[in-house]
């Protein structure tokens, strides 16, 4: 029974192109994931499949396990591109590969420290300037801009990015051309940031930002590359919490009449909460490219640890962030409106969790898990800032 099955399965397979994993029967089982298909057994143990479409991402591996003897064919691991789909590595399109390289879902974390910091400012001043919003907007952008830029340059120096056909060096064909357009990103954005802490007659803030770019610099940048010894983690929630939402709260808190803007509970607290979910964007980049890492002695929290305990940590950043989330609200640092609107995202966080553990040790599909963690990023952004806003007007 045994060999006659593997053999349908395999020639079956081979000619429709299905991908396959984990379907069990009573003498074998075979592991297998699958697009777009569906296998069922019947109470005998025999083995249907049911095609619902016509079309199928291409073989990946078929393993048949059994007591005797052991069939495995070709691993040909496939990749997801950032709006779900399954695409082979070899298969992957020009414009698809162009979209990963502008990583434009990653821009939220230029948006969100910004707005979550204006909405705390109008909160305590009832003040928001929307031409200073903007040019704050452009610069963080810049600066984001230059982060990515410079990050694909110095990853393709060490090799790390060297089979990463969305990088933009290898997509570009060109090293210099990538750096010089980071380091213009940079002084663009920098400028920016400079005139809107001029025009609110803040210095502190500028400083602040300063502080927030300099742990981008030490993350990756030569002689440094401190992402390379495991230390991203804190220094992207330092520099995207503290220091650059407390900076936008400074900078659309102050005018020309009021100079000097309180710290407050609030900012604090928004702050602290900001980091922790951009924390965990850059955390779960590292799911799918453990071994990439490993080859050039990158140790990023994940090579340390592993990607099942790694699932462990990005379920305990979830329940901390929340639990923080109720607990300051408990103590009156974040206005119950935001407590309230923050909690309506409770089923994106638990599908970051869900998702990492289940997928955590397939390649292919934890590539996913970043974009996940970016709409939990941009949605609590979005529900706090909401909230901030809300507590406002309901004082009026």
């Amino acid at each position: 029974m045994l060999k006659p099955l593997t053999t349908t399965l395999s020639s079956s397979c081979l000619g429709l192109g299905v991908r396959m994993h984990h379907v069990y029967t009573n003498q074998c089982d075979l592991i297998r994931s699958y697009e777009g298909s569906r296998f069922t057994k019947t109470s005998k143990g025999s083995l249907h499949f049911n095609s619902d479409e016509q079309s199928f991402s291409r073989i990946g591996r078929l393993k048949t396990r059994c007591q005797h003897q052991q069939h495995v064919f070709p691993n040909n691991i496939a990749h997801i591109s950032a709006d779900g789909t399954h695409q082979d590595q070899n298969d992957v399109s020009k414009a698809t590969l162009i979209w990963r390289a502008i990583k434009l879902p990653i821009y939220s974390v230029a948006l969100v420290p910004l707005t979550v910091g204006g909405a705390v400012a109008y909160l305590q001043t009832g003040l928001f300037s929307a031409r200073r919003y903007m040019t704050l907007l452009a610069s963080s952008v810049l600066i984001i801009t230059w982060l990515n830029l410079s990050n694909d340059v110095y990853d393709f120096d060490t090799g790390a990015d060297k089979n990463k056909k969305e990088s933009v060096v290898n997509l570009v064909s060109s090293r210099s051309g990538p750096l010089i357009a980071a380091y213009s990103s940079l002084a663009l954005g920098f400028i920016g940031l400079t005139w809107a802490s001029a025009d609110a007659r803040n210095m502190r803030s500028l400083l602040l930002l300063g502080c927030a770019i300099f742990c981008g610099y030490v993350y990756q940048c030569p002689p440094f590359r401190l992402s390379y010894q495991g230390l991203g983690e804190p220094l992207c929630f330092a520099a995207f919490g503290p220091f650059a939402t407390t900076a936008f709260y400074l900078l659309l808190g102050s005018t020309r009449e009021i100079i000097f803007v309180p710290l407050t509970h609030t900012v604090l607290s928004a702050s602290v909460l900001v980091g922790l979910t951009t924390t965990l964007i850059l955390f779960c980049s590292h799911f799918h490219q453990v071994e990439e890492d490993i080859a050039v002695g990158k140790m990023s929290p994940l090579v340390k640890m592993g990607t099942e305990r790694g699932s462990m940590v990005v379920k305990g950043a979830v329940l901390t962030l929340y639990s923080l989330l109720f607990g300051l609200g408990l103590c009156k640092a974040l206005p119950l409106t935001c407590i309230v609107l923050c909690a309506l995202t409770l089923p994106i966080g638990k599908l970051v969790v869900n998702f990492v553990e289940e997928n955590h040790k397939d390649k292919g599909m934890i590539f996913m898990a970043k974009y996940y963690c970016v709409r939990l990023h941009a949605l609590f952004g979005a529900a706090m800032t909401a909230g901030l806003v809300s507590a406002r007007i309901l004082v009026k």
